[in-house]
């Protein structure tokens, strides 16, 4: 984990000011809309203040604020002021790139001038902020000097080309970003040259030249921190400020007396659950070992060692580890690309004894070298080998009460076998971790309450007495959106599944044809997505509009750019594509969906909790299946309007909420929910988009 503030500040801190400046920066004729001309927004004045008291009195708060409240400034100003005022270090969190690029690129910026724009503010003008990333993202200058001198003993000469141009990058980046490079580095290449090591250290490495200790330093002096959410949770569930030697109870969240605010909040479930469980893939295990000795190649880290008897080791290793993952394969995965654990050793577990050997042997060789970098880095890749071991016996033990095990294969050929755990309740761990840390967490996102209560959701987190708040969005929906279902669309359960899809093709097809601008087309499935696409890319080619597709070459973040610069594309999405996706302006003028998001129910981690919520008495459908659904509808509808000036077309293609009694609850969820019914037989008059 990088960094912990080294400040340590006995003293009484000094009054709270971000309740009064709050109000005054946001009131209606503010600070803001003096220095910025912003207009003023009750709601955003509301959500500040509640923002700033939150933070004054170390309390948790979530707060849902509809598209358009302008969040970000609502907890940023008060967050800042908070952060200077006391000596602590605000760390934000989000869950898409697109938003951590907003608030570093745009929102950032505002909070500076304002508070240069405002004499009372002023003192708050030079705060310091950063991004915080994961450790193996980062070019270690120690570990790269290191791999050209030993390159003989490290990589393959087929390699020493890639070093060379990894060399000549590192004159010229200012960050040592990995994701700057193009084309990315080739992983085995990395895997000697990045900040992921212990040899990449205050101890070993110069902080004027390393890129990964520059930005210790900048961490240590950010009041401001920015995260996204995976990196966040991974951090926490490693340990979090106590990782870095904070006191157990110490107050802080991921650094010393931190206080947190989490955007995007409605992921957060999500995200966490996955971060506190285990995830152990054959590649990882392939990688780790072929760090040690890669037999292809006769390279690697304990040739450079010049030790006799480890690359042995290391074979047996590799064979028992494509012996135990193709046993899972053949066995548990042959017919089904998920499948959950019910039974503990389901394969012989023959890596164990290999991998055991491997690591004492680890151990003897570091108990006989002198304190530096190679035993530092030796003890490091021993404690990976142990992790693995942990990894592989609680897997097939069922080992963590209150988790549900399963496998599942991944990969462009299917081929990587991935051993995945997680929590039951993800309620326990964010109280222990997140809200009992006996600090502000801020929890916000357009979409946190069901029938108009965040309480629910609360619970869900662990944060039941946490204070909460909500305010509507300022858009005329009304006037803006316009919203039109499909009452003949045959339900996902129609005997003739075929004809089912056929139909829901053909009102994709109708409805993008009918709009000028773009179209997001939400799935549920990837089968229907490229059932869709196959009768849809004719149609669009006919008229010279751009076909884009989520699953084939092109990242969410490309697929989402080349929305924006086409104009009237159509873009087919499943699951990431609900949420976080922000295309303003005509180039998105309708979201179609196409099925009601339910969570497919044989998934493990549905099916396990909805049996435990049976077992206790519960209705899973009622209190799992129906709240998750309804928050991922209201995402995918607050695709649409992002702006004051949007307007579009919501249509849905899911005949349940006409035909099923808890459809009513997805249409008042609409923010608009005045709607047109549509059949083939009237749509060609019913559908009215904007022209």
């Amino acid at each position: 984990m990088i960094g912990l503030r080294d400040d340590t500040d006995s003293s009484p801190p000094p009054p709270a000011l971000a309740p009064e400046l709050a109000a005054r920066t946001f009131a209606a004729e503010g600070w803001l809309r003096a220095s910025l001309g912003l207009e003023h927004r009750p709601q955003q004045e509301e959500m500040a203040r509640a923002v700033a008291g939150a933070l004054a009195d170390d309390e948790p708060l979530l707060f849902e604020a509809g598209t358009g409240v302008g969040k970000s400034l609502a907890y940023l100003v008060p967050g800042i002021i908070h952060a200077v005022d006391q000596s602590r270090p605000l760390i934000v969190s989000t869950h898409t790139i697109a938003l951590q690029e907003q608030l570093e690129e745009s929102d950032l910026p505002k909070c500076r001038r304002l508070f240069r724009g405002t004499p009372e503010l002023e003192r708050y003008a030079d705060f310091r902020a950063t991004v915080l990333v994961g450790k193996g993202n980062y070019l270690c200058t120690t570990r790269l000097a290191h791999a050209l001198a030993e390159r003989a003993t490290l990589l393959a000469d087929a390699d020493y080309d890639e070093l060379q141009r990894l060399a000549a990058w590192a004159e010229e980046t200012r960050t040592g970003l990995r994701h700057e490079l193009r084309p990315p580095p080739r992983a085995e290449v990395w895997d000697v040259v990045s900040a992921d090591s212990s040899a990449c250290s205050r101890k070993h490495c110069d902080g004027d030249r390393c890129f990964y200790q520059q930005a210790r330093a900048r961490l240590r002096q950010a009041n401001v921190v920015i995260v996204n959410h995976a990196l966040l949770f991974a951090l926490i569930n490693a340990g979090g400020a106590q990782a870095q030697g904070a006191a157990a109870d110490a107050r802080g969240v991921l650094l010393a007396d931190d206080f947190v605010v989490l955007d995007e909040a409605h992921t957060v479930p999500e995200v966490a659950t996955d971060h506190f469980g285990l995830s152990l893939s054959s590649y990882s295990v392939d990688r780790a070992l072929k760090y040690l000795h890669n037999p292809r190649t006769r390279r690697g880290f304990l040739r450079r060692l010049g030790d006799p008897a480890g690359p042995q080791l290391v074979v047996d290793a590799l064979a028992a580890a494509e012996e135990f993952f193709a046993s899972i394969a053949d066995t548990l995965l042959a017919a089904r690309s998920v499948v959950r654990l019910r039974q503990p050793e389901p394969v012989a577990p023959v890596l164990e004894g290999p991998l055991g050997a491997l690591e004492r042997l680890l151990a003897e060789r570091a108990d006989q070298m002198e304190e530096g970098r190679d035993r530092d880095e030796l003890m490091e890749q021993r404690q990976r080998l142990k992790g693995i071991q942990g990894s592989l016996n609680e897997w097939l033990n069922l080992g963590a009460p209150g988790h549900v095990y399963w496998a599942e294969r991944s990969g462009r050929q299917q081929t990587i076998v991935t051993l995945r755990s997680a929590p039951l309740e993800i309620a326990p761990a964010l109280r222990q971790h997140l809200f009992g840390r006996r600090t502000a967490v801020v929890c916000t996102s357009a979409t946190l309450a069901l029938g108009g209560q965040v309480g629910a959701f609360a619970q869900r987190l662990g944060a039941g007495e946490a204070r909460t708040g909500l305010v509507r969005s300022p858009f005329d929906y009304a006037r803006n959106m316009r919203v039109y279902v499909a009452a003949d669309v045959p339900l996902p359960s129609a005997k003739d599944a075929r004809l089912a899809l056929d139909i829901l093709a053909d009102y994709v097809a109708f409805c993008c044809t009918r709009v000028r601008g773009g179209s997001l087309v939400l799935f549920t499935s990837y089968t229907d997505l490229r059932a869709v696409a196959q009768a849809l890319e004719p149609v669009l080619q006919a008229e010279g509009r751009p076909l884009l597709c989520q699953g084939a070459d092109l990242s969410r973040t490309e697929l989402t750019r080349r929305m924006r610069a086409a104009g009237n594309a159509v873009l087919l999405g499943t699951d990431s594509f609900w949420t976080g996706i922000d295309v303003p302006g005509d180039a998105l003028a309708q979201v179609i969906i196409t099925r009601l998001p339910f969570d497919p129910p044989d998934h493990p981690v549905t099916e396990a909790r909805c049996d435990h919520l049976r077992e206790e008495g519960g209705n899973p459908f009622q209190e799992l299946t129906l709240p998750d659904a309804l928050m991922k509808f209201r995402q995918g509808v607050g695709r649409l309007i992002r702006s004051a000036s949007d307007r579009g077309v919501i249509t849905l293609l899911d005949a349940r909420v006409l035909a099923k009694t808890y459809g009513r609850l997805f249409l008042d969820s609409l923010p608009q929910p005045v709607f047109t019914p549509l059949s083939r037989a009237n749509r060609e008059e019913k559908f009215r988009p904007f022209a």
